[in-house]
């Protein structure tokens, strides 16, 4: 497997209704890369966001669906999820600001 830069780990921010409500206690959802650990997650939010100071980050490993068309049998891509709390004293996260 190749390193895996910082602006790889996250692939997207998650919009629900329950990461919405975590907002307000500064806590941010990102879909990531599959590989990615804490260790690279704390680092790429650090450095994508100004003055986003990361406390901890908890993930979830979320597997694929199983499908079927007819007969056969496939399942969805796996994907992983990751919870990042940011401290009392940093800066809000942008993009989350107009939502």
């Amino acid at each position: 497997m190749a390193a895996i830069q910082y602006y790889d780990v996250i692939l997207k921010p998650v919009i629900t209704e329950k990461s919405m409500a975590g907002m307000s206690e500064k806590k941010y959802t990102f879909l990531v890369h599959p590989e990615a650990n804490k260790t690279q997650i704390k680092e790429a939010v650090e450095k994508m966001f100004d003055g986003a100071k990361v406390a901890k980050v908890n993930t979830i490993n979320c597997d694929g669906k199983t499908k079927r068309r007819g007969m056969v049998f496939g399942k969805t891509a796996k994907t992983k999820k990751a919870i990042v709390q940011l401290t009392a004293d940093s800066k809000e996260i942008e993009i989350f600001a107009g939502l």
